[in-house]
C-alpha cells in the first residue's frame, strides 16, 4: 500500500506545483529580479512581480510575468492584500539595507514586512518565505554596531511576528551578500559559519524553498559552500 501513496502523494505535489502563482515582493531588487527569471523559467510555477513604478515593469513583462504597482513603505494593508489576490504563496525580498537610515529600515523591513503577512492571511494566501538577515536573534542586536543594530532589530520584530503566525513559513538567513555571479552550490542549515553569498544563490536557494514543502516551519541560515542547491535545501 505504501507505494500507492507515495503516487498520491507525488500527484498531489505535482498538482499544486502546476498552479503555483508567487507574489515577489521587492521584485526590483537584485534578489527579487533573479527569482522572477528562476521562476519564469520553471515549469508549473509564475511570478507576479510586485514594484512601486511603472517604468520598472517591462523588465518582468519581457520574461511573460505579470506585474502590480503596489508600494510597500505608503500602501495600506488592504492595497497590499488587493496584490496578493489569486496568488499562491508570497516571498519577501525587499529590503532597505543596513546602511539606510532607521525610518527607512523601520517602514520597509519591519512594517512593510509585517503589512505583507497581515496581507497573506486576509487575502487566503498560505505559503510565505521571507528573506530575513543571517543572525536576527536578541543577542544578535546586543552585538551589532550601533549603525546595523536597527537594521537587525527590525528583522528580527518581523520574523517573530511570521512565526507567530499559522502561515505555512519558511525562514532564509542569508550571509553577506555580493554581485558576483553565482554557482549554485551553498552551505545550508539552522547555524552555519559566517560567509558570504552571491544574490543569485540566495535566489535560486528561494526557488527550490517554494518547490520543497519540507522547508515549511523552518529557519535556516545560507551562505557559498559545496552543496547543490536542490540538495542543500532539501537537507535542511
Amino acid at each position: 500500500m505504501k507505494w500507492i501513496y507515495d503516487r498520491y502523494k507525488e500527484k498531489a505535489i505535482v498538482e499544486r506545483m502546476s498552479s503555483l502563482k508567487t507574489l515577489v515582493v521587492g521584485a526590483n531588487g537584485q534578489i527579487g529580479k533573479h527569482l522572477v527569471s528562476f521562476i519564469q523559467d520553471s515549469d508549473g510555477i509564475e511570478a507576479k512581480a510586485m514594484i512601486r513604478k511603472q517604468e520598472q515593469a517591462s523588465f518582468f513583462e519581457n520574461l511573460g510575468a505579470e506585474t502590480v504597482l503596489t508600494d510597500l513603505e505608503n500602501d495600506d494593508i488592504d492595497t497590499i492584500t488587493k496584490a496578493a489576490e489569486g496568488v499562491d504563496a508570497i516571498v519577501f525580498t525587499a529590503g532597505s539595507g543596513p546602511h539606510t537610515g532607521k525610518d527607512k529600515t523601520i517602514m520597509v523591513d519591519l512594517d512593510g514586512a509585517v503589512k505583507t503577512i497581515e496581507a497573506a492571511k486576509a487575502a487566503g494566501v498560505k505559503r510565505y518565505v521571507m528573506v530575513s538577515s543571517f543572525d536576527t536573534t536578541r543577542q544578535a542586536i546586543q552585538d551589532a554596531p550601533e549603525s546595523f543594530a536597527p537594521y537587525v532589530a527590525a528583522k528580527h520584530y518581523a520574523d517573530e511576528w511570521l512565526k507567530a503566525t499559522d502561515l505555512d513559513y519558511t525562514i532564509v538567513h542569508p550571509g553577506g551578500l555580493t554581485n558576483d555571479k553565482g554557482i549554485g552550490t551553498v552551505e545550508a542549515a539552522t547555524e552555519v559559519d559566517r560567509g558570504e553569498i552571491p544574490r543569485e544563490d540566495v535566489a535560486k536557494v528561494l526557488l527550490e524553498t517554494l518547490k520543497n514543502d519540507a522547508t515549511i516551519g523552518k529557519e535556516f541560515q545560507i551562505v557559498t559552500g559545496t552543496t547543490p542547491v536542490e540538495e542543500a535545501v532539501k537537507s535542511v
